[in-house]
């Protein structure tokens, strides 16, 4: 747990009964503001102050400079007090980045702009985000086991895999939600999908937790992390995050506000269980609606998962320091941009791989240009599918000559083939890159 901060007004009060002192703090504040990043008071009393302040007096000092610039949300906490976010020159740099790289017009290379690849890595995303959300939420299963069955659509074995499969067609409706604004009911739905089968009582799925269940978040030695409010408050509360996940004024940036709805749904814990993966469900929700198409691309859990105690801290955080979001939007920024980067990396990374994939298919005198033509196609476009009349119309050679190249294909095992009705169809093998390597 955090270490709570001072008390910034009590020491404010001691430091005017100084003049000297409350002199050589005001002299600090534009050295502070410039060399300062935005530090939680657990953070800074670990760290050395700048000179001439005492640790209490630079976190009095980054408050001064905080205080007049904060934004109130709608959110409240148990005694109705606002949260509140700065937008500080970090938030602003990012948000503009994740503009620039997740919405709008932005250019990807040809694993995410032609249809069949793309939707290969539309489905890997959701595996991705589907397995690791889970896991942060307690499901017990290799990673590889969930990647089998969703793959092969097999039944769920036990509890772990159910939540990781109820994820997966969550994630996959997201898609079909992202027009509608954000309901109660929708919230329902969204939270009934996700914990189908999992609950122990299972009418609790997609309705909020009694008034008796009371549900206390905290650690095995009984510390107490976040208590939510009562559930009589829940019906209003969650009007007035639907209210504020539709709201175009005032102006909150997109991102910022989809972090935010995140944020509040994890706060208000409305349910008995699934709580964190319906609030990374509405991040996503609100991503897409808002135009960051290539969220759908983009897996924030397997971030989270690399450093979870980063995450909860800076929910604690936020709650520790007077309802400060500011903590929480710059971490999930972060986390954001990081799975972004890694995304960009890899599409160009694969896309230079194909490239010279291609370029050396072009040198291979095992394969004639016809056969060469057709595989450069298959590794461009994966789901596609081959006959022998269309190989035969497509190079204007004869029967014989179609037949030959497309079996010669199968035979090195550079395509599958099944037959469909009369006729055999070839397809591309999931491995065509590591196959043709081997080729040489």
């Amino acid at each position: 747990m955090p270490r709570r901060p001072p008390d910034h007004e009590e020491v404010w009060r001691r430091l005017q009964a100084e003049p000297e002192r409350a002199a050589t703090l005001a002299r600090s504040l534009v050295d502070v503001a410039r060399d300062t990043p935005y530090l939680h008071w657990d953070q800074i009393r670990h760290r050395e102050p700048p000179s001439d302040l005492t640790r209490e007096e630079w976190w009095i000092a980054l408050k001064l400079l905080r205080e007049p610039r904060f934004r109130s949300v709608p959110l409240r906490d148990l005694r109705s007090r606002p949260f509140r976010y700065l937008f500080t020159d970090r938030i602003a740099e990012w948000t503009h980045e994740i503009d620039m790289g997740a919405g709008g017009a932005v250019e990807m290379g040809d694993p995410i702009t032609t249809p069949e690849t793309r939707d290969r890595y539309y489905v890997s995303s959701l595996i991705q985000e589907a397995i690791t959300s889970s896991q942060l939420e307690g499901a017990a299963t290799t990673r590889q086991e969930a990647r089998e069955m969703l793959r092969a659509g097999r039944a769920p074995r036990h509890r772990g895999e159910r939540m990781i499969r109820n994820n997966f067609l969550t994630m996959k409706r997201l898609r079909t939600y992202r027009e509608d604004p954000l309901s109660p009911d929708l919230v329902f739905e969204i939270h009934r999908g996700i914990t189908e089968g999992t609950l122990e009582e299972p009418g609790e799925a997609g309705r909020f937790r009694d008034p008796g269940d009371r549900r206390v978040v905290g650690d095995r030695l009984g510390q107490v992390f976040h208590e939510p409010p009562p559930a009589p408050q829940l019906p209003a509360r969650l009007e007035a995050m639907c209210r504020f996940a539709n709201a175009e004024k005032p102006f909150v940036h997109p991102v910022v506000r989809s972090i935010i709805l995140h944020f509040w749904l994890a706060f208000d814990h409305p349910f008995t269980d699934g709580n964190g993966r319906t609030a990374r469900a509405l991040f996503y929700w609100s991503m897409l609606r808002h135009g960051y198409w290539l969220s759908e691309f983009v897996s924030i859990s397997r971030i989270i998962l690399r450093a979870p105690a980063r995450y909860y801290r800076a929910f604690l955080y936020t709650e520790t320091d007077e309802n400060d979001l500011t903590y929480f939007i710059l971490h999930q920024l972060g986390v954001f941009r990081r799975a972004m980067r890694e995304l960009h990396d890899y599409i160009r990374r694969k896309t230079r791989e194909t490239r010279e994939i291609e370029a050396r298919l072009r040198g291979m005198s095992v394969l004639n240009h016809r056969q060469r033509a057709l595989v450069g196609h298959a590794l461009r476009h994966p789901g596609s599918s081959y006959t022998i009349a269309g190989h035969r119309t497509s190079h204007d050679v004869v029967y014989q000559t179609a037949r030959t190249d497309l079996l010669d294909l199968w035979a090195r095992g550079l395509l599958h083939r099944r037959k469909v009705g009369r006729a055999y169809h070839f397809f591309p093998p999931p491995d065509l890159e590591r196959r043709l390597l081997d080729l040489g």
